[in-house]
This record gives C-alpha cells, sequence and structure tokens, in this order.
C-alpha cells in the first residue's frame, strides 16, 4: 500500500525513499533522451558522412556504396551484407561489407536472376521490405539456389533484411543487412536502412546524370569531329570511316570493329580497326551477304543485329571471328531510303551486350557514314556527269558535222565511250538480220581486228545470239573457257586471242530492230558497274541517232523513186473502187476478178487467184488465168471443184490457217509445201494474204512468179489494200443479201398473217400458207404440218413431190410420236429436231419410207409449243445432203410461232361459237317452257332437239320413272 502524502509528511523516511525513487526516474528518462539524442546524432553523422562521400566522387558509387553500407551497418547492428544494383532483369554485385572473406564470397557469386516467389523477387513485385526474423526456418532458405545457400551459411545468417533502392516506382537495387543471430531488426533500424536506401538512390541519379551529361558532351564532340573530316575531304570516304570507327568504338567500349560497303550481294571492309590477320585479310576479301547470318538479317530489314556471344554460331565466319577474339557482336546498318548501303560492326573480346544507349550511338555514327557517302556519290555523279555531257556534246557535234556518214560517228563514240567507262578494247557492230560484223574496233590487235570484221552468225549461246533473242545487253564478267563451249565460233577464238577477260555489248536497237551492237572489253577480270553499263547504253542510243539520220537520208532519195510507184498504185486502187461502186453489188464476180487482175499486173506475178471461206474449207471463186487460154480455162474448171483445208502444204491452206501474210521466197526450198504441185504448176516465189473480217479470216488472195524473186514491202502492202477491198466488196454483198432475205421473210411472215386475218377458224390455208412460205424462202422439197393428240401425230397439210403420194398417205394416217426417234425428242422437250442424212439413219421407221418414197435426205423436225405443251410439229426436208443452218432454224420456228397463233385462234372462235349456240338453245327450251305450262310434251320435244342438234347425236329419247318403272315420256 502506498503512502499518501500526509502519511509521506508524517514520516521522514518514506519521503526521502520516494524521493529517491522519482530520481531514478527522472535519470532513466534522461539516460534514455541522451541515448536518442546520441543515435540521433550518429545517425545524422552517418548520413553527412555519406553525403560527404557523394559530394566528393561525383560520378562513382564505389565509395558511396560502402560509405552506405558501413554506417548502415554500423548503425543496425547488423554483422555484414550486400549492396546489388538491377541491370535488366538480374542483380549484380556493387558493394559487400563484413568479414573479408564473406566480402570476396558475394563478389563471387555473380549475377542474380530473381526467382519466382523469392524475396528479391517480392521487392519488384511491390514489398516495401522483407524482414525474416529466422531465415534457417524460412522457405527462401530452403528454396534458394545451392551458390547462395552456400553463402548464407557462410555468414551463419539467421536474421535478413532486405531493403529495396527504389525510384519512381521501379527498383534500382537492393541492401541487405544480415545477422548471425535471431534477432529481429527493429521498425527505427529499419527506417534507417530505408534511409540509407534513399541516399543511395540520389548518389545513383547523380552518378546517371553525370555520366549522361559526360556521354552527351563526347558524343557531340565525336559527331563534330566525325562532320569536320566529312568537311575537310569531300569525296573521299577513308579518312572518314576510320574517323568514325574510332570514334564510335573508344565510346562504345568496343574491342574491334570494321565498316562495311555493299556492292550488289558482296560485302566487303572499306575500313578495319583492331583485327589482327588473318581474319583481317578475309573480312577486306568480303563475302555474300545472304552467305552470313548477320548481313543476312540486315538485308531482311532488321533495325540491328545484337549477338552477345558469337560462340553460340555454328557458322564458320562465326567461328573465325570467336577465334580472332571476338565474342560479343553488334552490327548496325548503313541505310539510305530503305535500300542497305553497307554496315558497321563493333565487337568486344568477353561476353558484354552493348546498351541501347551504345547502340544508338553507332546508329548515329551509321547515319553519319550514309550521309559522307552520299555526298561523295552526288560529288562523283556531278563530276561523272559534266564528263559524260562533254562527250555526249562532242558525239553529237560530229554527227550534226558528217550527216550519213557514221565512221566518224562510230569512231567519236567508240573513243568515249571506252575512255569513261575504263575499257581498254572494243567495238562497233552492225547486224543485217543474219549476220554481224565490226565497222569499227578500238585498241583491239589487227589480226583480231580482221577477224572481226568478217560477217559471222549469231552461234548458238553466243552474246550475239542472246542480243537476237531479245536482250538489252549482256555483261560476262569473266569470259575464261568460252572459246572450249564455242570452238567453232571464230569471235570466241579471237576474245581468247585478244586476251579479253570481261566483256559488257549493249544491243543497237530502233523499236524493236536490232541494228547492231557496242562492244567493251577488259583484259583483267573487272566487272562494269551500273553507271558504265548505263553510260554505254546512252552511247549506244547516240550510235542509233547517227544510224536512224543516216537511214532517213536513204530513205528519202528513196522516196523520191518511189512516188512513180506510188502513184501508179493509187490509180490501180482507185479503178479497182470504180469497179466496186460501179458493179451491180450483187455481182461479185468482176470485183474479184478485177481485183486478182490489177494485183498480177502490178506486182510482177504471172498468176493471182481468190479463195473464199465457205464453213471450214476455202473454194477458189477468181483467177486471172480463167479467161485466158483454153488450157487454163480447163485448169480453173478443175481447180474450182477443189476445197482448201487449213494447213501447210500450199499457200493459201497456210494464210487460212494462221490469219496472216505467208511470204514464201522460194516454195522448192519450203519443206512443208506439196512440192509435186510446185513442179507442175512451175511456181517458185509466192505470196498469200488473208482477207480479214474483224481479225478472222473469210478468203485469201494468192500471187506467184515463176522465178525466184521476193515481193518488195510496197508490193505486199498493196495486195493488203486489195485484200481490204475485197472484203468490203464481199461484205457489201453480204448485207445487202441479207436485207434482201429480211425483207423476204418479213413479207412472207405478213402473209402468212393475212391469211390468218382472212379466214379466222379455218386452219388449212394457214396450214398451206405457212409450208408454201418454208418452201420458197428455206429451199424445203418436202413438208408437212402435222398435229399431236396427245399420243400420235397426223398431217393435216402437206407440200410434197411428184411420186411421194405414198409417203404422204402415211403421214396423214398418223403414227405413235413416242415410237419415232424424230418425234420422241420433241416429247423430250427438245427445241427441234435435224438429221443433216436420212440414209444414215437405217433403224428409224420414219426414215426408211421418206428415203425410199421421196428420196428425202437432210430433214429438220419443230414443234408446235402453248406454254410446254406440244400441239403438233412442221416437218421440213431436202432431197440432197444439206443441212438446215440457224437462220433457216430460226426462220422455220417463227412460222411454228404462226401456225400456233392460228391454231389458238380456231380454238378460241370454235369455244365462242359453241358458248353461243348453248346459250341460244337454252333460251329455246325456256321459251318452251314459259309458252305451255303444265304441258311437258313440247318441253320435252324442244329439250331433245336442241341436245342431239348440240351434241351431234343421231337418235335419243326422254323417259319418265314412276317411282317402279320407266316409261317413254317422247318419242324423237
Amino acid at each position: 500500500m502506498s503512502a499518501t502524502p500526509d502519511s509521506t509528511f508524517a514520516n521522514p523516511e518514506l519521503r526521502i525513499a520516494d524521493l529517491e525513487r522519482q530520481l531514478a526516474e527522472r535519470e532513466a528518462e534522461l539516460a534514455k533522451c541522451r541515448a536518442e539524442r546520441d543515435e540521433a546524432l550518429e545517425q545524422q553523422t552517418a548520413t553527412a558522412d555519406v553525403l560527404q562521400v557523394i559530394n566528393s566522387s561525383p560520378g562513382d558509387l564505389t565509395p558511396v556504396f560502402d560509405a552506405i553500407l558501413e554506417k548502415a551497418h554500423t548503425l543496425c547492428g547488423a554483422a555484414y551484407g550486400r549492396l546489388l544494383v538491377r541491370d535488366g532483369e538480374e542483380f549484380r554485385f556493387a558493394a559487400a561489407h563484413g568479414e573479408p572473406r564473406l566480402v570476396e564470397a558475394a563478389r563471387q557469386l555473380g549475377p542474380m536472376r530473381p526467382a519466382g516467389g523469392g524475396p528479391f523477387a517480392r521487392l519488384v513485385g511491390g514489398e516495401p521490405v522483407i524482414h525474416i526474423p529466422d531465415f534457417r526456418g524460412d522457405d527462401s532458405y530452403r528454396n534458394a539456389p545451392p551458390p547462395l545457400r552456400d553463402y548464407y551459411d557462410a555468414g551463419d545468417v539467421r536474421t535478413l533484411l532486405l531493403v529495396p533502392l527504389r525510384k519512381d516506382n521501379e527498383v534500382l537495387g537492393v541492401i541487405t543487412a544480415f545477422r548471425q543471430e535471431v534477432r529481429p531488426f527493429t521498425d527505427k533500424q529499419i527506417a534507417l536502412l530505408q534511409n540509407f536506401a534513399a541516399q543511395a538512390v540520389v548518389a545513383m541519379d547523380n552518378a546517371r546524370l553525370l555520366t549522361e551529361t559526360r556521354e552527351a558532351l563526347e558524343q557531340q564532340t565525336a559527331t563534330a569531329d566525325v562532320l569536320q573530316v566529312i568537311n575537310s575531304s569531300p569525296g573521299d570516304l577513308s579518312p572518314v570511316f576510320e574517323t568514325i570507327l574510332e570514334k564510335a568504338h573508344s565510346l562504345c567500349n568496343s574491342n574491334h570493329g570494321s565498316l562495311f560497303l555493299r556492292e550488289g550481294d558482296h560485302f566487303h571492309a572499306a575500313s578495319i580497326r583492331g583485327v589482327a590477320e588473318p581474319f583481317n585479310e578475309r573480312l577486306r576479301r568480303g563475302f555474300r551477304g545472304s552467305d552470313t547470318p548477320v548481313s543476312r538479317r540486315l538485308l531482311a530489314g532488321e533495325r540491328f543485329v545484337h549477338i552477345a556471344d558469337l560462340a553460340t554460331l555454328d557458322h564458320p565466319m562465326a567461328r573465325s571471328a570467336v577465334e580472332a577474339g571476338n565474342r560479343t557482336l553488334l552490327s548496325v546498318p548503313l541505310r539510305k531510303d530503305e535500300t542497305l548501303l553497307g554496315m558497321i560492326v563493333a565487337t568486344r573480346s568477353e561476353v558484354r551486350p552493348f546498351t541501347d544507349e551504345q547502340i544508338a550511338l553507332v546508329e548515329n555514327f551509321a547515319a553519319q557514314a550514309v550521309i559522307a557517302m552520299e555526298n561523295a556519290r552526288l560529288i562523283t555523279e556531278t563530276r561523272e556527269a559534266l564528263e559524260q555531257q562533254t562527250a555526249t556534246a562532242e558525239v553529237l557535234q560530229v554527227i550534226n558535222s558528217s550527216p550519213g556518214d557514221l565512221a566518224p560517228v562510230f569512231d567519236a563514240i567508240l573513243e568515249k565511250a571506252h575512255s569513261l567507262c575504263g575499257a581498254t578494247q572494243g567495238g562497233l557492230f552492225t547486224y543485217d538480220g543474219q549476220h554481224f560484223r565490226a565497222v569499227i574496233t578500238h585498241g583491239v590487235p589487227e589480226p583480231v581486228a580482221e577477224v572481226l570484221r568478217q560477217p559471222f552468225g549469231a552461234e548458238t549461246g553466243s552474246s550475239q545470239d542472246r542480243l537476237v533473242r531479245g536482250e538489252r545487253l549482256v555483261h560476262i564478267p569473266d569470259i575464261t573457257g568460252l572459246a572450249g563451249q564455242l570452238p567453232e565460233f571464230p569471235v570466241a577464238r579471237a576474245a581468247v586471242q585478244a586476251r579479253i577477260k570481261t566483256l559488257l555489248i549493249v544491243a543497237l536497237r530502233s523499236d524493236r530492230d536490232l541494228l547492231g551492237y557496242i562492244a567493251a572489253f577488259r583484259q583483267e577480270v573487272r566487272p562494269f558497274t551500273d553507271k558504265q553499263v548505263a553510260l554505254l547504253q546512252n552511247f549506244a542510243a547516240q550510235a542509233v541517232i547517227a544510224m536512224e539520220n543516216a537511214r532517213l537520208l536513204n530513205e528519202l532519195q528513196d522516196r523520191t523513186r518511189d512516188l512513180e510507184e506510188s502513184l501508179e498504185y493509187q490509180t490501180a486502187t482507185s479503178d479497182v473502187l470504180k469497179v466496186i461502186i460501179s458493179r451491180s453489188t450483187f455481182d461479185l464476180q468482176p470485183v474479184l476478178d478485177t481485183l486478182v487482175e490489177t494485183a498480177v499486173r502490178l506486182c510482177g506475178a504471172e498468176s493471182g487467184n481468190i479463195a473464199i471461206r465457205e464453213g471450214q474449207v476455202y473454194r477458189y471463186v477468181s483467177s486471172n488465168y480463167a479467161s485466158s487460154s483454153a488450157a487454163d480455162a480447163e485448169l480453173w474448171a478443175s481447180v474450182r471443184q477443189r476445197t482448201i483445208v487449213p494447213g501447210r502444204d500450199s499457200i493459201a491452206a497456210r494464210v487460212a490457217l494462221e490469219g496472216k501474210v505467208v511470204h514464201v521466197v522460194d516454195i522448192l526450198a519450203d519443206p512443208d509445201y506439196a512440192v509435186s504441185e510446185a513442179l507442175t504448176s512451175g511456181r517458185r516465189s509466192m505470196l498469200g494474204v488473208p482477207l480479214l473480217r474483224d481479225s478472222e479470216p473469210i478468203g485469201v488472195i494468192s500471187l506467184s512468179r515463176k522465178r525466184v524473186e521476193p515481193f518488195t514491202e510496197r508490193q505486199i502492202e498493196l495486195v493488203r489494200t486489195f485484200a481490204d477491198q475485197a472484203v468490203i466488196a464481199i461484205e457489201n454483198t453480204r448485207l445487202l443479201t441479207e436485207t434482201r432475205e429480211a425483207l423476204e421473210q418479213q413479207t412472207a411472215t405478213a402473209d402468212v398473217l393475212l391469211v390468218i386475218n382472212s379466214s379466222p377458224g379455218a386452219l388449212a390455208p394457214v396450214f398451206d400458207a405457212i409450208l408454201e412460205k418454208a418452201h420458197s424462202l428455206c429451199g424445203i422439197d418436202f413438208g408437212s404440218l402435222q398435229l399431236f393428240d396427245g399420243e400420235y401425230f397426223r398431217a393435216v397439210a402437206t407440200r410434197y413431190l411428184p411420186g411421194a403420194e405414198a409417203f404422204d398417205d402415211r403421214l396423214r394416217q398418223g403414227y405413235r410420236g413416242a415410237d419415232v426417234p424424230l418425234t420422241r425428242s420433241l416429247l423430250n422437250g427438245a427445241r427441234f429436231t435435224q438429221v443433216p442424212d436420212l440414209a444414215a439413219e437405217a433403224d428409224d421407221p420414219f426414215a426408211r419410207p421418206a428415203v425410199e418414197f421421196a428420196g428425202l435426205r437432210s430433214l429438220l423436225v419443230l414443234p408446235l409449243r402453248k406454254e410446254n405443251a406440244l400441239l403438233g410439229a412442221i416437218v421440213c426436208a431436202r432431197q440432197e445432203v444439206r443441212p438446215f443452218t440457224e437462220k433457216e432454224i430460226a426462220l422455220l420456228e417463227n412460222f411454228a410461232a404462226q401456225a400456233v397463233i392460228a391454231m389458238e385462234n380456231a380454238r378460241l372462235l370454235t369455244e365462242t361459237r359453241e358458248a353461243l349456240e348453248q346459250q341460244t338453245a337454252t333460251a329455246e327450251v325456256l321459251g318452251v317452257i314459259n309458252s305451255s305450262p303444265g304441258d311437258l310434251a313440247p318441253v320435252f320435244d324442244a329439250m331433245l332437239e336442241k341436245a342431239m342438234t348440240l351434241c351431234e347425236a343421231a337418235f335419243g329419247f326422254v323417259r319418265s320413272y314412276d317411282g317402279a318403272l320407266t316409261r317413254s315420256a317422247i318419242n324423237p
């Protein structure tokens, strides 16, 4: 029981004891305050010390991390620990504190990737701290990788604390603190360690900013240096490439490097730095871009190629690089407008990937290299363009000064082309359609030049053969061995004799015609560049211009000589047109005869003829020897009976087959021509020209000579004109014939309709009129119009030949439609049935009597239909084998439709008349009923009379029924 104030004052001893107790409590509080003050002071001092270290070593994090760990562990009572920084997905060693053996063990652990569910993964996942009071009993210890668990065991870790270095929610690193006994850290100690972690983040951020500033300055300086080199050496790329490699490799900590340029699919090193032999020499020789994995990926469009360890690639080039001391590789492309110009390659001797900042820096240097290359290209192109323009102007001057004289022009072209293209030898060759020959050479030994001046053909497989086949140019980098492939080709042997290695020939073409070629040779294997090829093509175009000028001058002179011939041709053409216009349009023969005679005369031919297409064959219709001697007339009569089938055994057949002009200089030398016929008629040179309508041949005009003398282009063109005029005449005749036929058909249709109108309900005159018109318009010899009752066909109208009465009687008796193949198809819905020759239908019961009794051969059966119902048929036949045409079938179908109309009209009239008669009879019966009420006899009389009349009955009666018996109510 405590003393009361009154008892305390009453008892001095109690008072003293109470004061002593209060004094002890105050001293304890004071000691606690002093300890907190000392702890705070110690922490402030430690913080100040760390900040001092940060200020004294800007950009250098090692002393900062050492100071942070030493202060943090001392103040927090930790035995030892580490500071790790995060690098991508891994944490790597930055500093350690504690016993030297434990510091070295921490250093040897190497980078560490956070395991799923482990302490480091939890920090990355967002946990503020990881505090494990008894580490040995935790899953983090049991699940740790063996090397890390060995490290924990070596340090006898019992209590563990991990504090992240965090900036903007991103973990930059971790401070760890370990105790060797199970003793949890206090909240103050954890907060203290978090404070040191914040200082570490500040130090890292400062170092980053200082590093970035320094690197940016270095990069700007390097960029300025490269640009200075570019400006100081315009057009010279070597110093630029060397400077770029030097700067790129020093700033990116690269041990080796090279800059490659691309030519086609080939890459070669233009500059190399730090690469030892023999790998250096291999890079300078170059390689195909599609053969190495690095260049192949750049060709595919990748932004860069970064290989962390070349030893992982199974490729000869990669193995050679590793043997030369290269492990990590970075390759950045040199691109302009998506075109790959080359690449910069940087490598390191150890496996240490390049950072994103270093990759961006190399990309910047690559862009500068492209600028330098583009500048050099523009300067070179400007200089070359000036040289080319000067050379072109000089060549054009020569062309202007020597019109029609090609020798000085060709000499100037060769001299300029070879000097600008770096060719040691060459020549200009002309082509006459069969042979080439050199008209001028440059730098070629005289014995070789003499061989080239001799005409030579385009040997199969040779460069000249490729030009003849349509190629614009032929470029062979190394012709070694070509003579062996063409041992009999004199040009190939001449090339070997002249020691030619590289060859370029460019065709001289006007439109599509090959006029010759320009050749440029080198005596070493050194391909011509694309620009040099283009330059030679330009000179080839100038040569063509000169050749065209000379040709035009010659043509102008020839044109003057051709005027009289042209006038004669025009006069003849005018005469033919007069014949076409003045003669009867329906009389085609005089027009064709005039065309043949005029063509033979103007073209210097001995004979000529025209054949016209009839179906799939052609027949001769006109010839110049038809009205000559009796022998010629007899020959013409024989020729007119022949048919021409499209083929290759004659000129007319070949024109009909190909639909174009056929010109044979000597038919005896033509393997396809019927030689026996040629020998009989004495023909040698022949010309055939098609008569074309809508690009389809409808005839052929042929000319022949009994001598070997080709027809000229002008003569061929004249015959083409005559062919066009023949087509016009044929077309005029055809159109007028079709117009006349159409008028006749319309008149026939009107006549039939007139008969239908004039005889309503009477079908006989309509059917007779239809058969008569079909006979006159379609040329039928026999016809019948038959009605169908659902089973039988019976003829109701016929038009037959004398002597065919038996066949006509048989048709009028009728026959089952299903028994006759000709009508069976109509029952199945056929549009019509046509038999080209009834004599071939031996098993048809209708065909045999038609052939035997009436002599019929070609037959056509057309149905009479109304709304798919078969009402009958029209049968038309001829006594010759001549099938009906589509026009004739269409006309007869029109007559069939008119027959159906007539039948329908007759049916309607009959039904109307019958309905009227029935109504009249009904009215009369009703009248009798009204007039005799109650008297049935007159009613029954009237009813029976009307019923027998309307129903066409012979007799009838009416009977009444009384319930048991029937009695006659009236007798008829």
